[in-house]
């Protein structure tokens, strides 16, 4: 029969494994972060990062796979973090156009962070490749501009036009403006004007969808 003491010991020293696994993946992870930053993806070494989270690169292939594969879960972290906050600002918002508006200001405002912009809008469509990081902002922005824009449409009454062709312009202009405003040399400035240029466009396509409510209920009268 084994002592009971003897399977506690096991158990603890079970539990300190996992918590020092636990702890020696997120070092790689924090260190990355702020060294792809920093550096850049081509510009890191692996041994940087190992250096800089103070493990073994045993410890490190323990976790992950490649350079690649912790870049993408550097990537995927700041990515969910970004979303999390524009989706906090819209659910502050009842109208869909009070929410569309909050999560752009959001959205510029995620795309100043220096960690952000670098990783994930300089670094990241090179080092991923152009078609898994369009698959990942499919994932994640895409979708949250997708509801925006079904909403905006079902607001306006309008039924014949596709959301996600509409969507797509949208998530287009949104994603150059970010650019626009990460690469300013007054980022401040440049967010400022681009939330009053993206306004002035949401202002004319609700007045454009007040009008043609108008006009159906006229219709419907008649």
């Amino acid at each position: 029969m084994t002592h009971p003491a003897k399977v506690l010991r096991a158990a603890r020293s079970k539990a300190t494994g996992r918590g020092y696994s636990s702890g020696t993946k997120k070092a790689l992870v924090q260190s990355a972060r702020r060294l792809f930053a920093d550096h850049g993806y081509a510009g890191t070494s692996l041994d940087e990062i190992v250096a800089a989270s103070r493990v073994t690169k045993g410890a490190f292939y323990h976790h992950f796979r490649s350079k690649l594969a912790l870049f993408d879960t550097v990537f995927t972290e700041l990515q969910d973090v970004a979303i999390e906050r524009i989706r906090n600002a819209q659910d502050a918002e009842k109208d869909p156009w009070d929410k569309a508006r909050a999560g752009l200001r959001a959205y510029l405002d995620v795309s100043r962070d220096p960690e952000f912009r670098r990783v994930c809008m300089q670094e990241a469509p090179v080092a991923l490749g152009q078609e898994a990081f369009n698959e990942a902002e499919r994932r994640t922005s895409h979708g949250l501009i997708s509801d925006n824009v079904s909403q905006l449409l079902a607001e306006m009454g309008v039924e014949d036009m596709d959301p996600e062709a509409l969507a797509a312009v949208f998530h287009g202009a949104i994603r150059s403006s970010a650019e626009f405003v990460a690469d300013s040399s007054d980022p401040d400035l440049a967010s400022e004007q681009v939330e009053q240029s993206i306004n002035l466009i949401m202002s004319a396509l609700r007045h454009l969808g007040t009008a043609v409510a108008e006009v159906a209920k006229a219709d419907e009268g008649d």
